[in-house]
Order: structure tokens, then C-alpha cells, then sequence
């Protein structure tokens, strides 16, 4: 009994009630037009239900009156958005079909119910109850003055259970499929791990570039020697200009926070990085083979990065430099190949955080990646595994 009077103290009970009688005023319209087929609204919910704009429709309204504290949340237990799949159509026909059936006993309830209490309360009086309502045959006396509340009470019980009943199959019906389910949970992991990776880019360069240049600075101060202060001057430069550069990329990722996996860059647009290392000077030979739009999605989205990772390093640490880019899909993998001249200090090209990234990349894919020096240039090599990536 408690927990009866809980249910019935929550805002969200009441606002299923609304839920449940909102298609009483489409029946209403129908029942005006042709009060002879009252059934053809069953019908009609079919076609109505394949349309993919009406699970959109219907997964905006349930979000809002039967589960409104998980609005806009990610993983709320109601979608929205069209249908993409026939089974995904189907549903929707099945759960209109749901919401007529409950719809019918609320809005009976809701009619026939008060107005039996009314009844009740005039028989109560001596007036003879209604043929009309559910209290007919019950001669009038003071025995229907205890009855009033029971026809109420009945309502709210009638009210709570398909409130509840209409909330289980909305999750049911228009809740994300197992692929959906799927898609999100893969993205979410995606921005846990590229928020975890940032954190550890944030720690090491950052962190180390604001030590170098703590250190730099004192010593600087306390030396008292000119050449030794330019020294550490040009140091604190160099070191700032690589934080800033590390700053730059991590910014760009978080610009990106809110945009689905689905969204981002894949190597499909692997030319307009290509276009763009050209327009810095470089000299590009790049032999695509296989179809890059067939790739996975995880697998396209990394090996995006990889390959703008890739070609970064080459325009800072080496410049305009010939870079010979190789990419094929070929036994069940997809191998991707930077190599450029070595120009400057190999320390300079083969540590940082951007090549540990690569690698981190490719590892989260089941996959590995190679940098370093080879046959006396820079070589960038990834594999990233094709089998068991949907």
C-alpha cells in the first residue's frame, strides 16, 4: 500500500496519464467521421508505424512523458531518431499497436470511473443511479456513499499499471537495438580512451615543457652568465613551441568531443590530407589500393589519424621533404605506410607523444605500428586488423 501511495505521489505518474490519452483525441476523430468502424484506427497504425520519421515522432513524446528524467541523456533507455532497418519499422508498428490497446483502457477508465462515483454520490441521496455508467441496477440508499472512493481508487490503480505497462514497452519497442546498442557503446569507449590519451598528452608534454622551463629559468637567474641566460633562453623557446604544437593537436581532439564516431574523418578523405601536405611544400607519392570506403568504421577513423599523425611529424620535424604514402587492405588487414628522408635529429623524429599515440591506436585495434628509422629513412608503419571489427 506504501509503495501504491509512492507511485501516486510522482509527478511522472500523471504525466503517463497524459501519454496514454493523447491518441483518445485521434480515436475521437475518428469515431466523429465514422462511428460505424470504430476498429480502423488498429488498421491504420500500420502503415502509419513504417514511416521512419513516426518512431522519431513517438520516441520525442515517450522520452518526454514516460521516462522524462533520462531526456538527453546518451544511454537513456528510449531513443530518438527515425527508423534506419524494416525491424526497426516494425517495432514501431507493434508499440502503436501497444499504445492503442492501454490507450482504449485508460481512456475508459478515465470516463467511466468518475462518473460512476458521481452516480454513487447521487444515489447516496436518494436519486436513482444512471443506466448510463457502471453503477446501473444499484438501487439508491446510504450503502452507496461507502462505494464513492472505490470507482477513484480503481482509476489510479488502472492509471499506475499501464503507466507502468506503456513505460516496459516503450524501452522495449523504441529502445536502441542490440546494434545500436552496440554503435553506442563502442563510441563511448572510443571517447573514454581518446580522453584518457589526451590526459597522458596533457602529463608529458605539458608537464615536461613548464618543468624544462622552470628549471631553465632559475638556473638562468642564479648563473649570472650571459651565454649560459641565451642558452636557456633559446631552450625555454624550443621547448614551449614543441608544448604549444602538442597543446594545438589536443585542442583539436577536444573540439571534437561532441561529435559521434560516426562523424569524424575516415580514410575515406585521406586525399584532402594528402592535399594538404602538398600545399605545405611536400612532395607527395601516395598508391592507394582497395576500397577505403568498405573499411570498418573504427578501422577507417584510426587510420585517418595514424596518417594525419604521420604526416605531421613529417612537415615538423623533416619539412618539404619527398614522403612516399602506401595504403592497401590485403589479407584481412589494413597496412599503412609513411616513409620520408631523415632530415635532422633522429631523437627529434622518433620520440613525442604523437608517435606513441600512433602505436596506442593501432594496439587499442588489435593491431601494431612501427616508427622508427629504417634503410636510412623515417618509416611510419601500421596494421590494423579488419576480422571481428564491425
Amino acid at each position: 500500500m506504501r509503495r501504491y501511495f509512492a507511485l501516486l505521489a510522482r509527478p511522472v505518474t500523471y504525466s503517463r496519464w497524459l501519454h496514454l490519452l493523447i491518441p483518445l483525441a485521434v480515436v475521437s476523430v475518428w469515431l466523429f467521421i465514422s462511428p460505424s468502424r470504430p476498429w480502423m484506427p488498429v488498421f491504420f497504425a500500420v502503415p502509419v508505424g513504417l514511416l521512419p520519421a513516426m518512431r522519431l515522432a513517438e520516441g520525442v513524446q515517450a522520452q518526454l512523458l514516460l521516462t522524462p528524467e533520462q531526456r538527453g541523456r546518451p544511454d537513456a533507455a528510449i531513443s530518438v531518431g527515425p527508423s534506419t532497418t524494416w525491424a526497426a519499422r516494425w517495432r514501431t508498428v507493434v508499440w502503436l499497436e501497444v499504445r492503442l490497446l492501454l490507450s482504449t483502457v485508460v481512456s475508459f477508465a478515465t470516463v467511466w470511473l468518475p462518473a460512476t462515483t458521481v452516480d454513487l454520490v447521487r444515489g447516496s441521496f436518494g436519486t436513482v443511479p444512471s443506466d448510463n455508467w457502471l453503477a446501473r441496477g444499484v438501487g439508491p440508499g446510504w450503502w452507496c456513499a461507502p462505494l464513492t472512493l472505490l470507482p477513484i481508487l480503481l482509476l489510479l490503480g488502472v492509471v499506475v499499471l499501464c503507466g507502468e505497462l506503456v513505460t516496459a514497452a516503450a524501452c522495449r519497442l523504441l529502445g536502441p537495438s542490440p546494434a545500436e546498442r552496440m554503435t553506442a557503446l563502442e563510441e563511448r569507449t572510443e571517447t573514454l580512451l581518446e580522453r584518457n590519451r589526451i590526459a597522458r598528452e596533457l602529463h608529458d608534454s605539458i608537464g615536461h615543457a613548464l618543468t624544462v622551463a622552470v628549471v631553465q629559468a632559475g638556473a638562468a637567474r642564479t648563473a649570472g652568465d650571459s651565454d649560459f641566460t641565451a642558452r636557456a633562453l633559446a631552450a625555454i623557446e624550443e621547448t614551449g613551441r614543441d608544448a604549444l604544437d602538442d597543446l594545438e593537436r589536443v585542442l583539436r581532439v577536444l573540439r571534437e568531443s561532441d561529435t559521434p564516431a560516426s562523424g569524424r574523418p575516415t580514410l575515406a578523405e585521406a586525399d584532402r590530407l594528402l592535399e594538404s601536405a602538398r600545399g605545405s611544400g611536400a612532395k607527395i607519392d601516395a598508391e592507394v589500393s582497395g576500397s577505403l570506403e568498405l573499411l570498418p568504421g573504427p578501422v577507417s577513423r584510426e587510420g585517418y589519424r595514424i596518417l594525419q599523425e604521420s604526416l605531421t611529424n613529417v612537415l615538423r620535424h623533416a619539412g618539404a621533404v619527398p614522403v612516399r604514402v602506401r595504403i592497401s587492405i590485403a589479407e584481412g588487414s589494413l597496412e599503412l605506410e609513411v616513409t620520408n628522408p631523415l632530415v635532422g635529429s633522429p631523437r627529434g623524429q622518433g620520440g613525442g607523444s604523437g608517435l606513441r599515440g600512433i602505436r596506442e591506436r593501432a594496439a587499442l585495434l588489435g593491431g601494431k605500428a612501427k616508427t622508427g628509422r629504417y634503410e636510412g629513412e623515417w618509416m611510419v608503419h601500421a596494421s590494423l586488423p579488419l576480422k571481428h571489427i564491425r
